[in-house]
């Protein structure tokens, strides 16, 4: 056989997936951004201000600038948002749900909040679509958009070592610091043995992908009872990772002194200082202007 005969050519097999675009939810992505290089403990006191901030009131104007922070932090972390698109649709479908649940046992709340009545739509019985309510569930929209990047970013930005030695260093207990630590190790660890114990159910022929091998549709009655399948294994997978790791604990004398060293411990840097002087001092303002008036409603009915 020559050599420029040609060569048979091969099936083509799966594409390698390419690093970082498909992501394990809520894993830390290592990347070389400004927020990646902020302390643990700093990031973990802005989540905690900007979570109070969002609980705190319903002001549209400091909501919407605190969202658009959020987002522009989001840019600046170099996160890709393939990487956290699973978090985003599970949010998206409970944000749909939360909204369409307002509407449907409170049709009214927003007309009680901002005391004005302006009809949009004429609807059956106490269902009629106002101005107010539609202000009103905008506002609770603005605080998932506001509250979601922040979140997302302190998990997978923040390394769990550094994350518990940061924890530690501003007074809290190093075992229920450590005890964060093991938690945002474990839940890529969980995603990884699910998707384990998916791909071992669907060789045993229970359906769970959207369409079979040979390209009929499954229903979604059976895709939901093939999930339910899967929590059974899950679950005891999961206490037997729980079993080894509290042995090692106890085995190593784990709590048995009140301090410990850190090998990712490290100083406060003046970026660090820097971005909680600014935190603080939007935290502040955001207050300030929530409850200047003596409501935490902002009202544009008035």
């Amino acid at each position: 056989m020559s050599r420029s005969a040609k060569r048979p050519r091969q099936a083509p097999g799966p594409h390698p997936r390419k690093r970082g675009s498909g992501g394990r939810m809520l894993s830390y992505i290592e990347r070389k951004s400004p927020v990646h290089a902020l302390a643990g403990a700093v990031k973990f006191i802005v989540f905690l201000l900007w979570s109070i901030l969002t609980m705190a009131g319903y002001d549209t104007r400091v909501m919407a600038v605190m969202a658009g922070l959020g987002l522009l932090l989001f840019f600046i972390s170099r996160i890709k948002f393939r990487e956290a698109a699973s978090i985003f649709k599970v949010m998206s479908v409970f944000l749909a749900l939360n909204l369409a649940a307002v509407y449907l046992f409170a049709p009214e709340q927003g007309v009680a909040v901002y005391h004005s009545r302006h009809v949009i739509l004429e609807g059956a019985g106490r269902f009629t679509l106002t101005a107010e309510q539609l202000f009103y569930e905008f506002n609770i929209f603005l605080k998932y958009i506001m509250i979601i990047p922040p979140a997302i970013l302190l998990m997978v930005c923040t390394h769990p070592s550094e994350f518990a030695a940061s924890l530690n260093r501003i007074g809290l207990p190093y075992t229920i610091a450590y005890a964060v630590s093991l938690t945002m190790r474990y839940v890529p660890d969980v995603q990884r043995d699910y998707e384990t114990i998916s791909q071992a159910q669907q060789a045993r022929g229970i359906e769970l992908a959207k369409r079979r091998s040979d390209g009929k549709r499954v229903s979604p009655l059976k895709r939901l009872r093939g999930s339910v399948r899967l929590l059974l294994p899950l679950i005891f997978s999961s206490l037997d990772r729980i079993d080894v790791v509290s042995h090692a604990l106890e085995l190593r004398g784990f709590g048995k002194h009140k301090k410990r060293t850190w090998y990712s411990a490290r100083p406060f840097s003046a970026a660090d200082i820097a971005v909680l002087a600014a935190a603080s001092l939007l935290f502040a303002l955001g207050l300030w202007v929530t409850f200047k008036d003596g409501d935490r409603f902002y009202n544009p009915f008035l």
